[in-house]
């Protein structure tokens, strides 16, 4: 037996949820589709639905998420061609720059240092890093973003890295270690 609750909910919401729904695909048919199944997602919660505080929300929020669930199995995937070029980057090139990185990374600060030490070099998960520097996860992430992004600018400042059409390194000025 479907609570009236959800009878009450579904009359003043659904016209506004198909409306949502079709303004975002382009097939009405397949909105309608989702409408239906949105019926039966909230239907089938019963009298837990009745408990929902905001009715509107829940079902907008059901909506959204069928509908992120639709794009999901209709994206379509095409296949690369077997001939495709790869550019692969210069090796030598590579290690060259690599001898580099001992010298910029000192130059950074003790902070920036850590984080690409142990997170890049070290190979510590950053979950274990957060948990080591006494971070959230997302500020740990951070903190390790705006290093590797403050050693990409340093490197490319005192080395003059340049890249390719690629993005690969193609030269660059050495700098000697550091005494």
């Amino acid at each position: 037996m479907t609570a009236s609750c959800l009878l009450a909910a579904w009359s003043n919401h659904e016209a506004e949820l198909r409306r949502y729904l079709r303004h975002r695909l382009s097939d009405p048919d397949e909105a309608d589709d989702l409408v239906q199944e949105l019926f039966l997602r909230a239907c089938r919660q019963g009298q837990a639905f009745c408990t929902v505080h905001n009715a509107r929300a829940w079902l907008f929020e059901v909506a959204r998420n069928l509908l992120m669930d639709h794009f999901r199995k209709t994206r379509v995937a095409l296949p690369l061609p077997d001939n495709l070029a790869t550019s692969e980057p210069d090796d030598a090139a590579v290690d060259l720059l690599a001898q580099c990185l001992p010298r910029v990374l000192s130059e950074l600060s003790a902070d920036d240092r850590e984080a690409l030490s142990l997170c890049d070099l070290g190979g510590m998960s950053q979950a274990a890093f957060a948990e080591m520097k006494g971070l959230s996860l997302p500020g740990a992430k951070s903190r390790v973003q705006r290093a590797r992004e403050r050693l990409r600018e340093h490197m490319s400042q005192a080395c003059q890295v340049q890249l390719d059409e690629a993005g690969h390194v193609c030269c660059f000025v050495p700098r000697p270690p550091a005494k």
